[in-house]
């Protein structure tokens, strides 16, 4: 009888315990080594015991913990001297010695090649839109595998710009830290980039854990090999000849920046996010969509390029910005004073 009794005991103050832990809010393992003490840390760590703990008024059940980042820019360096994306057309077109570009696509790459010598992206209108409908010209017949292989390989190439750095290393180390302290907090984490999908599935999947259904970006159409040009996808059955693959199509489908994240965040997700990260203009409307009329705690953090010496920054842009986004009510976080280390020891920015 008394073992008995012990036994009840036992799991009576097991099941109190399991319940006070549900209730104590964030948990995790992460240190945030390669963050300074900081508003931007803090304030994130508050909100997530907030939201986590069964307990607060603003409490979030699991499901409905989302969050979104921005990639190049907001999870990894946007680099010297532009978008990685931007770079990959450029060898592609002009380096690749196994691909012989159209003279179209060798100009859409030497515009970015010459306004990245002023560590500039090129003053064409809608170059977004320009360089989308290049990139899908450039590597159309491709399937997914390969096209991911091809961007692995070049961002195995070493940084321009930076001594002990690869592309591929390229992640904000402190960013890391972010995204894993909210998968341990039960956020669902989406990466939403205005850089095609499958580039931000080549850099982002391994390194931050995330999986490849949870990366929305740019995308290209896509197409059975053997289809002729003049059907379309509702026109044709995929593999009707028993000999067909998946390739990238040659035209731009949707370049996910602005209204556009907007649209693939509800047609993707299919909920309204409640934390929200990006650094530039293309994230303010995913920012607004996840902080405006949200029936739950949501916040929007803009990261700004403000550190000379570890990393590349237009300052004169970055005040700007910094002014624009702390007056929309946007938690910033500084490079400069915020992160303890931005790449990891070893990396050195070459002047």
């Amino acid at each position: 009888m008394k073992y008995a009794k012990r036994l009840v005991a036992v799991f009576v103050l097991a099941v109190i315990l399991i319940n006070m832990a549900a209730c104590t809010g964030a948990k995790s393992s992460v240190k945030f080594e390669n963050w300074n003490d900081c508003n931007a840390l803090t304030s994130l760590k508050e909100y997530v015991a907030t939201v986590t703990d069964k307990n607060s008024k603003d409490f979030i059940p699991v499901e409905d913990r989302i969050a979104v980042f921005d990639m190049d820019g907001t999870l990894c360096g946007e680099l010297f001297p532009e978008y990685i994306e931007y770079l990959l057309l450029a060898y592609r077109c002009l380096d690749d010695p196994n691909y012989e570009a159209s003279d179209e696509l060798k100009e859409v790459a030497n515009l970015i090649r010459e306004s990245g010598k002023e560590y500039k992206t090129p003053n064409v209108s809608d170059f977004d839109q320009v360089h989308g409908r290049a990139q899908a010209k450039a590597f159309a017949g491709l399937t997914q595998d390969e096209f991911i292989t091809y961007v692995k390989n070049f961002l195995n190439m070493e940084a321009e710009g930076f001594e002990g750095l690869t592309y591929a290393n390229s992640i904000y180390k402190p960013m890391i830290e972010v995204v894993a302290f909210l998968q341990d907090n039960d956020f669902t984490v989406y990466v939403v980039s205005g850089s095609d999908r499958m580039i931000c599935r080549a850099v982002a999947c391994e390194t931050l854990n995330i999986p490849e259904n949870q990366i929305i970006g740019m995308d290209v159409t896509m197409r059975a090999s053997n289809q002729p040009k003049d059907k379309d996808n509702l026109h044709y059955q995929f593999n009707d000849n028993g000999k067909d693959i998946l390739v990238r199509g040659d035209e731009l489908w949707i370049k996910n920046l602005k209204m556009n994240k907007v649209f693939q965040i509800a047609q993707e997700i299919g909920k309204q996010p409640v934390l929200s990260f990006g650094n530039s203009s293309g994230d303010v409307s995913m920012h607004e969509y996840t902080i405006t009329d949200n029936k739950y705690k949501a916040m929007a953090f803009m990261l700004i390029a403000d550190d000379t010496e570890r990393d590349y920054a237009d300052m004169n842009e970055t005040n700007k910005r910094k002014a624009q986004w702390e007056e929309r009510g946007y938690t910033i976080i500084s490079m400069k004073n915020d992160f303890k280390t931005i790449y990891g020891e070893g990396v050195k920015k070459v002047d």
